[in-house]
């Protein structure tokens, strides 16, 4: 009760913000500095359930479920930065790929991302190991795939055909002699 008289007071004097609920779609906020309050509002709460997710004791379902929300908040955080760039405010997006120490792009990190302990979930764990190892076969084999399937001009047979190409070999060949 004394909770509710002081929040009342407060609402009065102009104190406290007043406590609405997030707007479902962005597209509907017009105000600028509504949409960065929004978007940090499901920053923090990516950030409580990230470290949450971490917790030893969450059965499976449970990490799997919160890794489930956290992609959810992230794409509605995507729409709450695009809203904002629609207004005209800072653009918080990155366009640059996550890579690992060796250069190359770390996989799950476009569209759904695997955090903390969801990473060695059963299914996940193997999909992150034949994504490394399709990668580690893609270099190896792209560097020998230009050589694949060569036709005839490749090789030189059909230089007999150009008449431009056989006069200068003529001419080199009476240079020669």
């Amino acid at each position: 009760m004394l909770y509710r008289f002081r929040e009342a007071q407060a609402a009065e004097l102009g104190l406290s913000r007043k406590s609405d609920r997030r707007p479902r779609v962005a597209s509907s906020c017009k105000s600028l500095r509504e949409c960065e309050r929004w978007r940090g509002e499901i920053l923090r709460e990516v950030s409580r359930k990230v470290s949450k997710i971490q917790d030893a004791g969450l059965s499976d379902y449970e990490v799997r479920d919160l890794n489930d929300e956290i992609n959810k908040l992230m794409r509605e955080k995507r729409h709450w930065e695009n809203q904002i760039v629609a207004l005209g405010g800072v653009n918080f997006k990155r366009s640059t790929a996550m890579l690992d120490e060796d250069g190359k792009e770390v996989p799950g990190t476009r569209g759904y991302k695997y955090f903390g302990r969801a990473k060695e979930l059963p299914g996940v764990r193997e999909l992150f190991q034949k994504s490394t190892e399709v990668a580690e076969e893609d270099q190896s084999f792209a560097f020998y795939k230009k050589f694949l399937n060569q036709g005839p001009e490749y090789y030189g047979d059909l230089d007999e055909n150009d008449e431009a190409l056989l006069q200068h070999e003529k001419e080199a060949e009476e240079e020669g002699s």
